[in-house]
């Protein structure tokens, strides 16, 4: 039999190898949602929810299979969800109709939901005061946002975008086969005993929940929408081909997606609180900076002497290195947000992970439908990033007014046992 240290390294070597193909197969109307849209002649507004549709579907199923993952254990759960989605993936080449596409993008979004029951089953197999290291590993299966976007647009300009759910499928059954293979279950990860869901749920009382449902539709809902807008948002906006508007915009989803194994390792050393402090901050300040429009502006001389006119926006290299800043703190993030659950939910970590999850998911729903829909009405492609800079600031007075206000500033960053020591009360 293998040993403890063997089962943990195999579980999540295979666990995060197999979230960031379902994170590949989540994200993948991002890119071949551009033929798509100019096929079907789609607006800013329905290419967003071509998007995020799929994201809806992970996010609303993350709860359910959470709770699921808690009684059932992580590992039936999550090969259940790799061999559902792998006929929904191979038929979107076949569709020709709008409604087809959001009909197969639905089921598709249950890749999403993977992420509530390999979060857990990470988290039980490592000790307390690993498991900020450990999910952040995970979690690094987010820079699957990545692979589709190095894969998907040089297949689609090679083969058509139709050749990619056909290969997507084919990798998807690979990676189903090799979970089973290299994983293990360990009964007494599960809860059968546990209380209905219906009474489960009453943790939604908790105002920290709340809370910590704002940070993750953020740091890891914002991720979601930003990188399915991104590509478009450089060929729109800076006049680039598919190919390289996608590689540049892996300069924000590949980091934010892997530094997510740092920010939990920074979490356990630093503590929730702190991290994610710091992750606000410094994306504000730069969303700040990407927020800024194309701007003239024309100043009369003294006396109609004459007319100066000049113009700025923000060149592509200042946006770039902006958009990477974001992309590291959104993906530390990420991180240390689930390092205040484990911190406090460990008894019930799948389903409190599953209610962040969705909050997250949900962002990533609303998103680029909110993006689409700024677009459209007022034709100021940065206002995409504004709503963002506002959503970001919100978090930040929220984290104030509830952890930082008090003169005894309590935190719930601690790890391991000291996971309880100072957490303020919510007001």
């Amino acid at each position: 039999m293998a040993s403890k240290r063997f089962q943990q390294t195999s579980v999540l070597i295979a666990n995060t190898f197999a979230f960031t193909m379902c994170f590949m197969v989540w994200t993948m109307f991002g890119e071949i949602g551009v033929p798509i849209a100019e096929e079907l002649n789609l607006n800013g507004t329905q290419f967003g929810i071509l998007t995020a549709v799929p994201i809806l579907t992970g996010a609303l199923s993350r709860l359910p299979l959470g709770a699921m993952t808690d009684q059932y254990g992580g590992r039936p759960v999550f090969f259940i969800i790799l061999l559902l989605i792998i006929p929904a993936v191979w038929l979107v080449q076949f569709a020709t109709q709008y409604w087809q596409l959001l009909t197969l993008g639905a089921f598709i979004g249950l890749a999403g939901g993977a992420f509530s029951v390999g979060i857990t089953y990470t988290a039980k197999w490592f000790e307390s005061d690993r498991q900020g290291l450990a999910m952040g590993i995970f979690g690094a299966g987010n820079a699957g946002a990545a692979v589709t976007k190095f894969i998907a647009p040089t297949v689609i300009v090679m083969l058509g975008w139709q050749a990619v759910p056909n290969i997507y499928a084919a990798i998807m059954l690979v990676t189903a086969i090799l979970f089973w293979c290299f994983t293990f279950t360990n009964p007494a990860h599960r809860s059968p005993g546990k209380a209905p869901l219906r009474e489960q749920i009453k943790i939604l009382n908790d105002p920290k929940v709340w809370k910590y449902c704002q940070y993750y539709s953020l740091v890891f809902g914002g991720y979601v929408g930003v990188s399915l807008w991104l590509t478009r948002y450089y060929m729109s906006e800076y006049g680039f081909g598919i190919q390289l508007a996608a590689v540049i915009a892996t300069i924000f989803v590949l980091p934010s997606g892997v530094i997510r194994a740092f920010g939990g390792w920074l979490s356990d050393r630093f503590g929730a609180h702190n991290v994610t402090w710091t992750c606000l901050w410094a994306s504000l300040i730069a969303l700040f900076i990407m927020s800024y429009p194309e701007t003239r502006y024309s100043v009369e001389a003294a006396g109609g002497a004459g007319r100066v006119e000049f113009g700025f926006g923000i060149p592509v290299w200042l946006f770039t290195a902006a958009l990477f800043v974001v992309g590291i703190a959104w993906g530390i993030g990420k991180a240390s947000v689930f390092k205040y659950l484990s911190n406090e939910y460990h008894e019930n970590l799948g389903l409190v992970s599953g209610i962040v999850g969705l909050a997250g998911g949900l962002g990533g729903f609303f998103l680029p439908i909110m993006f689409g829909a700024l677009v459209d009405i007022t034709g100021i492609a940065t206002t995409v990033w504004m709503l963002c800079f506002g959503i970001t600031l919100v978090s930040i007075i929220w984290m104030w007014w509830t952890e930082r206000r008090s003169p005894v500033i309590t935190r719930s960053s601690s790890s391991g046992a000291k996971a309880k020591q100072g957490v303020t009360s919510e007001r």
